[in-house]
Parts: C-alpha cells; sequence; structure tokens
C-alpha cells in the first residue's frame, strides 16, 4: 500500500503542469488577436463614416402651388327652336365641329311663310293709302289759301296722311316679323366649336309653348381650368410678401400656369391666370381661380380633373435643401449640418413652400454650410460626438441616370478575354 501511493504522487503535477501551459497559450492567442485591428486600423481607430451632403447655396427660387381643378368649355350654347312646329331635317353630324351661322335643324316653315306673304301685303296696302292721302292734302293746300276750302278740310286731310304714313310703319314692322320667324325655322349655330348629340329626332313637335333644347355647343379652344386655393394659404403668402420674404412673380393676372393631366403626364401647352376671385367660399374657405388653356389640338374635354402648377411668388437669395434632410415634429423643423471639423450638430430652422421634392429655407441656415442628406443610420450606431466624413450627395434620379452610361463604357467580358490573352 505505501508503494503504491509513492508511485501515484507525480500524476496530479503532471495534469497541472499541462493545464498552465495551455491557459498561457490561450492568453498569447488573444493577445494576438486584440493587436491584429489596431495594426489594420492603423493607430488602433476605425475609419471616419461617410455621409452624404449637401452645401447650402442661395438664389432665386420661384414658389410654385400645386392645386386640383377641372377643365371647362370657354363658351357653352344651348341651341334652342325659337319658332314652333314639326322638325324636319337635322342638318349636321354629331360630334363635329360647326361654324357660327352653319344652319343645324330645319322646322317646318309654311305658316311661317304664309305669315309673311299676308304682312307684305298689307304693307302695300298701307303704303297705297299713304300715297291716296298724301295726293288729296297737297291738292288742298292751294285751295284753302284761295278760301276754296275750309281750312278744318285741309287739316282732316293732313291728318289722314300722317295716318296712312303710320299704317305704313305698322306693316312694314309687321313684315319684319314675320321674316324673322321664317328665318327661324332654320336653326343655326350661335358660336363655333362642338356639337354634341341631338336631343330632338326628326318628326318632333317643338318650341310649342317652350324653347325646346335641341343640341349643345362647346368651344374647347380655349379651355378654362378652374381651380380652388386655401384662403389660408393666400393670406399667408400674402403675409410674408409684406415683410419682404417673398416678392411678387410679374403681373398676377397674366402669370403663367401649367397643368399635369390626370396620368400625371405634363400638358405641352402653357396656360395663364385670368382672375383670383374676390370673395371666399363660406362653406370650404376656398378662393376660386381660372386660367385659360390653349387646346389647338382638342385634346382637353370638358370636365376632366387635372393638376394646376401656379407660381405666384419668388423668394430672393432662398436656400432650397432636399426634403430627406428635414426632420418635421411638432416643435419645429430641424437638419443635421456637417460642421469643419467632421462633427454633426442639429440646427433649428424655418421652411417655407416645397418645390421638386426640395424644401425652402427661410432661417437657420447660412450659405456654404454643409446640410446632411443620407447617411442617418450611421449615426444611431455611433457615439455622439464621433467625426464623419461629408461626400457630396447624388440625388436618386441622378444615379439611376448613371447607371445606363456606366455599363454601356464598360466593355463585354467575352471581348476582353481574347486581348489578354493575346498580350501574353
Amino acid at each position: 500500500m505505501p508503494a503504491l501511493h509513492e508511485v501515484s504522487r507525480p500524476f496530479p503535477a503532471r495534469v497541472a503542469l499541462g493545464v498552465v501551459t495551455l491557459a498561457a497559450a490561450a492568453l498569447l492567442s488573444a493577445c494576438g488577436k486584440s493587436e491584429a485591428p489596431k495594426a489594420a486600423g492603423g493607430g488602433g481607430q476605425m475609419p471616419a463614416p461617410e455621409v452624404g451632403v449637401v452645401v447650402a447655396t442661395p438664389g432665386d427660387v420661384g414658389l410654385l402651388v400645386e392645386l386640383p381643378g377641372r377643365l371647362e368649355a370657354s363658351r357653352v350654347s344651348q341651341v334652342r327652336a325659337r319658332a314652333a312646329g314639326i322638325l324636319q331635317k337635322r342638318l349636321f353630324r354629331e360630334g363635329s365641329d360647326v361654324k357660327a351661322g352653319q344652319p343645324l335643324f330645319q322646322i317646318d316653315s309654311a305658316p311661317y311663310k304664309a305669315t309673311a306673304m299676308s304682312a307684305q301685303a298689307s304693307l302695300a296696302r298701307a303704303e297705297a293709302n299713304a300715297v291716296q292721302a298724301k295726293a288729296l292734302a297737297e291738292r288742298y293746300k292751294p285751295l284753302v289759301e284761295a278760301n276754296a276750302v275750309s281750312k278744318q278740310e285741309y287739316a282732316k286731310a293732313v291728318a289722314d296722311w300722317k295716318a296712312a304714313e303710320a299704317d305704313v310703319g305698322v306693316a312694314r314692322a309687321a313684315l319684319e316679323t314675320a321674316k324673322i320667324n321664317l328665318g327661324y325655322a332654320m336653326v343655326t349655330a350661335p358660336i363655333s366649336g362642338r356639337i354634341g348629340r341631338a336631343l330632338v329626332t326628326e318628326g318632333a313637335l317643338v318650341g310649342q309653348g317652350e324653347a325646346t333644347q335641341l343640341a349643345v355647343i362647346q368651344q374647347i379652344d380655349p379651355m378654362y381650368v378652374n381651380f380652388t386655393q386655401s384662403a389660408t394659404d393666400v393670406l399667408k403668402l400674402r403675409r410674408a410678401m409684406d415683410a419682404g420674404l417673398f416678392k411678387r412673380t410679374g403681373d398676377q393676372s397674366g402669370a403663367e400656369v401649367r397643368v399635369l393631366l390626370e396620368d400625371g403626364t405634363e400638358y405641352p401647352q402653357k396656360g395663364k391666370l385670368l382672375f383670383s376671385d374676390l370673395t371666399v367660399d363660406a362653406t370650404t374657405g376656398q378662393i376660386t381661380l381660372r386660367a385659360e388653356l390653349p387646346n389647338t389640338k382638342g385634346t382637353l374635354l370638358p370636365g376632366l380633373y387635372v393638376r394646376v402648377q401656379l407660381e405666384q411668388a419668388q423668394a430672393t437669395n432662398a436656400i432650397t435643401v432636399p426634403q430627406q434632410a428635414v426632420t418635421r415634429t411638432q416643435e419645429g423643423d430641424s437638419l443635421m449640418v456637417v460642421g469643419d471639423d467632421g462633427k454633426v450638430s442639429p440646427r433649428k430652422v424655418k421652411i417655407s413652400a416645397g418645390q421638386d421634392n426640395r424644401w425652402v429655407v427661410l432661417e437657420g441656415l447660412k450659405a456654404g454650410e454643409k446640410v446632411m442628406v443620407d447617411g442617418f443610420q450611421k449615426l444611431q450606431m455611433l457615439p455622439p460626438g464621433t467625426p464623419v466624413k461629408p461626400v457630396p450627395w447624388t440625388p436618386p434620379s441622378a444615379q439611376a441616370a448613371a447607371m445606363p452610361a456606366a455599363g454601356a463604357a464598360q466593355p463585354p467580358a467575352e471581348a476582353a478575354k481574347p486581348a489578354t490573352g493575346a498580350a501574353k
């Protein structure tokens, strides 16, 4: 037993020595790993993260407002029957363009022709009576001077002559009325424009008791676009102009407008503002505006929904920044500015109306300062006050436009391989 106990003593010593050796190796390995990033980082510092920035540059900016509107024909005329009778013919093609004075419908004119002939005969009779009365008055004139006839008879002859001339005037007016009614039997276009469908057919009795509507003509060149703007926005804009923040863009009565169609495309021809209503709608709080738009090709139709872009004012020496650079909260608007030392700091600003996905900054930003636009997620992973590396920010639309050009500049891989082999 004592011998066995003496033999087993060296075993624990060897185990302890092995454990110490393994621990030392692990410690050296860990130290070696911790030294690797320092060497790679150069002095133990990680490279500064890149963030996209834009440089604040002042300039004159036109403030555009986009408002909903509806198209309306510049002139609308209801074609109605002013003569009573049976409709005999339709003399136009539905949906076509007509000229002012062009015949459209023919109403039975026989009764009106007979009335005109009767009025003509009445006029002839009145003219004959006037001639006879005039001759009698002229015959009595020398006789009354010679006391051959009494003055009373002469006065009666002159009065009969004047009455006969009045009868001629009445008969002439009756004939003119008969001719007018006869002309109403031929219904003509009151204005030039595009006519719609016929509202009555041949054989219908029209104009009996009321002026029956036969068709509608609309003049669609030019077109009117009616749109509304909030009275609150108008008052804010006027206050900003009075404060000198904005200046009026020329003559507002002739301001230029652009129209966006329902599919988002811009109408190629520009219009002009005609007027702004002086009354605010009591139910909606909106002010009505109207613009005139050329429609030479007839593309626009009445009742079409559009978006109207109107430049009402212009900001002088204003700075614009992308909308994604501005944070809007109930406490106010703010953005991030990168200083010369690379540190990012928040900045309170005052912004105005946006245009082309950009905000107009009125206060809080100076020319030449770098505004952070991209890279906000990187800041969330870094301690406050960590310097960043500002790089010029490129809009996504410009990046998408540059990608096809960059791809076309690179030669195909198959074409490059033979050239490399030949060089070898």
